[in-house]
This record gives structure tokens, sequence and C-alpha cells, in this order.
């Protein structure tokens, strides 16, 4: 398990990721701050426009996933466990990627 100091940094850091990301998905919902003039006379471009939001919204969801997966690691107290093998994660690892759920064998 990793020490305390590293632990509390971790869940700061999963906290903020955690809003930074919500905010970046309500901007791209409708409504959320991406105006898209329905008006405009090239329709095509934005639907294309409205379908790049929608698929980068889908990969900060999926961001946004591993860090809730990582904060409840931390609560239930198994956080810094490769979900593979059960072995510690290295805790250079952890402070590179907070949310990482696997040791370097199995990521």
């Amino acid at each position: 398990m990793p020490d305390q100091s590293l632990l509390s940094t971790v869940r700061s850091d999963l906290a903020d990721e955690r809003d930074r990301l919500n905010t970046q998905i309500a901007a791209l919902e409708p409504g959320g701050g991406s105006a898209f003039d329905d008006n405009f006379a090239d329709s095509g471009q934005v639907a294309a426009e409205q379908g790049e939001n929608k698929v980068l919204a889908s990969q900060l969801r999926s961001e946004l996933d591993e860090v809730e997966r990582a904060l409840a690691k931390l609560d239930d107290g198994t956080y810094g466990q490769c979900e593979v093998c059960g072995e510690p994660i290295a805790e250079p690892r952890l402070e590179a990627m907070p949310a990482t759920r696997f040791c370097i064998q199995h990521a």
C-alpha cells in the first residue's frame, strides 16, 4: 500500500481531475457552451462538429470513469494494487498515472 503522503496527494489530484473532466463534459453537451447556429448555411459542418463533440465527450466520460474507480479504490483500501496480479503498483507509476489500475507488467 502506498504511503499516506502519496495517498493524500493522489486523492487531491484525482478530485481535481474529476472536476476538470466534469467541466469539459458539461461544456461539450448541448446547451453547455458549445453553441451551434442552427441557421448556419453549412449544416453539414454543424453536424460534423456536433459529432466530434459527442466522440470527445464519450472519451472524457471514459476518463472520468477511471478517475471515479480510482477514488473508490482509495475509499475501500484497495488503491495501488494491480487488478490483474494483485501486486502493488510502483509508487512512481501511481504518481505519474494516479488512475492506473495495472502494474507496469500488465499495462
